[in-house]
């Protein structure tokens, strides 16, 4: 019995090892034949140990020259305390060389005094201020020159001219003599500037709680973004998850090319949802900006037409010729639009040479022309393409 145990193991751990290590089996015979090519080797795997993010302090630096603390201060008296003064912040950045700044209209709407700490530490006294509250956009002028200014980007569309022409009505109301800014005293677009995505890196500048002039970053979440608040609507906002608060509001948000893109909005922010901020673009500031640094106010035109934006769906289902553009819903008797022959039902699908694909845009590109001004219009009536042309109406 022990012998023939001894043969069995003899005789199958042969097999078993052979079958352990791919060899040839015993006496020439193979039970398992491994070939080089049923050999597969273990991939080799690139393991990602951290995201590689974007080298911000090159981005800050080039635009952080020109980003202000503003500071305000408000009197006020009751029967109470008396006398008293309350203290703000806020932020902005200079637009002209010659103490030209930006900000928002709700950091120095209804305030007694504002100054202006720039990055060198020097603090002016602010001589004037041009605001709409419509837009929540002021322009701030002090006494200074040689002055730091940001580079403009694009936010949603190429539409923005290649640099500020300014007169000096909001410096110089009672001369006689208009000076131009020239584009290298003024912030102007960048050549090679094209239209933010989604889910690029952003930097928001600004004074943040009072503090100093520091940074947040995020990305661009959405664009062409319409949110309401205190009865108005503001178009055409950049959302971002980059913190803005209310000190910060005012300040600047740049690309990676440090050119600023959108002006940081805490009010508009705190009308939205938790973890949504809002910056107001620049390609709806720009006209306005425009507007205030020229003349000292807005004069916004209005046609007389009540305007929805056309999408595929809108289109679809009343079945339209066109799936873009800005689809008149009402029309005021006598106005510029039933004079110019438009009429309820009509799709308006251009300005001049620019295109118009929503109703923010017509509204937007509108302002760039002056009251009185004749502009041609291009809309569908049904299925056939039109053209005719709109007297501008100046509307407070």
């Amino acid at each position: 019995m022990k012998t023939r145990w001894l043969v069995l193991r003899k005789a199958i751990l042969p097999l078993l090892l052979a079958l352990m290590l791919g060899a040839p089996a015993l006496s020439g015979c193979s039970l398992l034949k491994v070939t080089d090519t049923q050999l597969v080797s273990e991939p080799a795997y690139v393991y990602q140990t951290s995201l590689a993010l974007p080298d911000l302090a090159d981005v800050i630096e080039k635009a952080r020259s020109s980003v202000v603390a503003v500071n305000t201060e408000t009197n006020g008296y009751d029967s109470l305390r008396g006398a008293y003064t309350t203290q703000g912040a806020g932020s902005g950045w200079i637009i002209g060389s010659d103490g030209l700044i930006v900000t928002n209209n709700h950091i120095v709407d209804g305030v007694s005094v504002v100054t202006v700490m720039l990055d060198d530490g020097r603090i002016f006294q602010a001589q004037e201020i041009y605001a709409d509250g419509l837009s929540d956009l002021a322009v701030i002028k002090v006494d200074a020159s040689n002055l730091p200014v940001a580079k403009l980007g694009i936010s949603n569309y190429a539409n923005v001219s290649s640099g500020f022409v300014f007169n000096t009505t909001l410096t110089e109301s009672t001369a006689s003599t208009t000076q131009t800014y020239s584009a290298s005293s003024t912030s102007s677009l960048s050549s090679d500037s094209r239209p933010m995505r989604m889910g690029e890196w952003v930097v928001a500048l600004g004074n943040s709680l009072g503090m100093g002039i520091s940074a947040t970053y995020g990305i661009v979440s959405a664009t062409g973004v319409s949110v309401s608040y205190d009865g108005n609507v503001i178009y055409n906002l950049i959302q971002t998850d980059a913190s803005i608060n209310n000190s910060n509001s005012g300040g600047p948000l740049v690309n990676l090319a440090g050119e600023v893109v959108g002006i940081n909005n805490a009010k508009v922010a705190a009308a939205g949802v938790e973890g949504m901020r809002y910056a107001i673009s620049i390609d709806e500031a720009y006209p306005i900006l425009r507007q205030l640094i020229e003349n000292g106010y807005v004069s916004r035109h209005d046609i007389g037409a009540t305007l929805v934006t056309v999408n595929a769906a809108f289109a679809s289902y009343n079945g339209l010729a066109v799936n873009y553009g800005a689809f008149i819903t009402q029309v005021k008797q006598n106005s510029s639009a039933s004079n110019a022959g438009l009429s309820s039902g009509d799709v308006i699908i251009a300005i001049g040479d620019t295109t118009v694909f929503s109703a923010e845009k017509f509204v937007n590109v509108l302002q760039s022309y002056e009251a009185g001004q004749e502009v041609k219009v291009t809309y569908y009536c049904g299925k056939h393409k039109k053209t005719t042309t709109v007297v501008l109406a100046g509307a407070a």
